[in-house]
């Protein structure tokens, strides 16, 4: 116990000491940042984020820079966060929540250690505002991709609550997952624009992967010189490792990309809202006209129909094409000994992709369950043999969550996000998984399914380049803006 910590000493009686030595890469991560005013870390997936948050904590505190520190972490996350705690720490956090009257005898307990979710702070901002008034106060917001976007409300009560905070770190794998300009608002939460500006509107207009790139030269090198230089403007309170740079020898991870034919009547209905942009379809046992002509609807409807056109149309009673080759693989996979994941971005899909596994003992994740729903599918998933497979939406599994109990994962669709995809594959691929790992993306053959394959090889080119994972050089032999052109296409003139 170290001397500089009496009062907490005296009043919690906390070991303040790791319990686990963490790996080398970690270690350093908490000292080139333990003594800045704010700080990011932006370790790729699965290299043990958490650890280095729950070690630098310990450390504000064992050096009384901070009176208690805040992890603010995701709703379906903060079980998992106290897990943590208690495996790397002797850390017990009081726990935030929507009950106010327990929240108020939290902010007047001497307690180091707090945990809430995001929707928290923004219910509480007020007496958090007070509370950070009187308390030196580090946060440290997991998921900080989750403030993303500077216009939503929960982005704007972060920024104002910033500057009361006497240490603020971000943690997220993917800090410009889905556009570049998506780290505007997560480093404005540290600095208030020092680095990256003031203009949220300016900085999105450099750093926008726009559909018109692929036809306009000048456009394009102004983007990749803007997304080129974009870390060298963050690296001095910047920490970012990939697997490959931290030394960690995983498994290989091998992607494929499944081609698959779509059922007649798929294939009609998704001719249908592609060319004519509505088609006939039942809804409510009514007949009407779905009207897909606003572009992000279209391709939303052409991701359903390609997928399941049961999403769309109730009467549709045929299989879809790609239930066929999803059984195969489901099938390969088990045979050979395996648990497997199957992504879907649907939350009805999710329900009936679970009940066509049965037989495999599925059990299912989705945002529509409660959460005592959802941690017992991971449980049995985890630890009952005979669950072979988890059916999921990303939205409610991709992050937080180490599933290496499996080594396939199967994207019956994928939806337009990046952040998405690499969050959830790498819910298998990571430390503790000891197999080579299988990722499948069913696509559509002639679908809206290849555009968005292009999209999101284009999207992780970027953020590599704007994370400095590779150089301008390798972007540009690498760097295909393909996605535009083939979204023309298939708009067509009615763009």
């Amino acid at each position: 116990m170290s001397e500089t910590h009496p009062r907490l000493r005296r009043e919690t009686g906390l070991n303040l000491g790791a319990l686990h030595q963490g790996f080398a890469y970690q270690l350093e991560a908490v000292e080139a940042v333990k003594g800045l005013p704010f700080a990011a870390l932006f370790h790729e997936q699965g290299l043990g984020k958490t650890k280095i948050g729950i070690d630098l904590a310990l450390e504000w505190l064992r050096e009384d820079v901070v009176d208690c520190v805040l992890f603010v972490t995701k709703r379906g996350l903060v079980q998992n966060w106290i897990e943590e705690l208690a495996s790397h720490s002797h850390l017990k956090p009081r726990v935030l929540d929507q009950n106010h009257a327990s929240n108020y005898f939290a902010f007047n307990s001497p307690t180091p250690v707090y945990l809430a979710h995001y929707e928290v702070l923004r219910s509480e901002e007020r007496r958090l505002t007070l509370f950070l008034k009187t308390r030196r106060v580090g946060v440290i917001l997991d998921e900080a991709q989750k403030i993303k976007n500077p216009d939503a409300e929960l982005s704007k009560v972060l920024h104002r609550l910033a500057r009361l905070f006497v240490r603020r770190i971000i943690m997220t794998g993917t800090p410009v997952a889905n556009r570049p300009y998506d780290l505007w608002s997560q480093i404005f939460f540290l600095d208030q624009g020092a680095s990256l500006g003031t203009d949220f509107a300016t900085f999105k207009d450099r750093l926008d992967l726009t559909n018109d790139l692929w036809a306009n030269q000048q456009r394009r090198d102004r983007f990749e010189e803007a997304l080129a230089g974009l870390f060298a403007r963050v690296r001095s309170f910047s920490v970012r490792e990939t697997k490959m740079s931290a030394g960690i020898e995983l498994p290989e991870k091998r992607i494929e990309n499944v081609a698959v034919a779509l059922s007649s009547r798929q294939r009609e209905l998704y001719d249908q809202i592609k060319d004519e942009l509505s088609a006939s379809v039942v809804v409510g046992n009514q007949m009407v006209e779905d009207d897909a002509e606003e572009i992000l609807k279209r391709l939303l409807r052409l991701v359903q129909l390609a997928s399941n056109p049961g999403l769309v149309d109730e009467s549709y009673d045929e299989q879809p094409g790609k239930i066929a080759a999803l059984d195969r693989l489901v099938a390969e996979a088990v045979s050979a000994g395996s648990k497997l994941i199957v992504w879907s971005s649907f939350v009805a899909n999710v329900d009936e992709l679970a009940h066509h596994l049965r037989g495999y003992g599925a059990v299912k994740v989705h945002g529509a369950l409660d959460m005592t729903e959802r941690i017992a599918a991971i449980s049995a998933f985890k630890r009952d043999p005979d669950c072979r497979v988890l059916v999921a939406t990303p939205g409610a599994a991709k992050e937080g969550l180490t599933l290496t109990v499996a080594n396939h994962a199967i994207f019956y669709d994928r939806s337009f996000s990046l952040d998405d995809y690499l969050q959830a594959q790498d819910r298998i691929h990571r430390i503790s998984q000891a197999q080579t790992c299988y990722v499948w993306n069913l696509i559509g053959a002639d679908t809206v399914d290849e555009w968005v394959d292009a999209l999101l090889t284009a999207k992780r080119l970027a953020a590599q380049l704007a994370q400095a994972d590779v150089d301008r050089t390798e972007y540009a032999r690498l760097a295909n803006y393909d996605f535009g052109r083939i979204v023309k296409e298939i708009l067509g003139t009615h763009d």
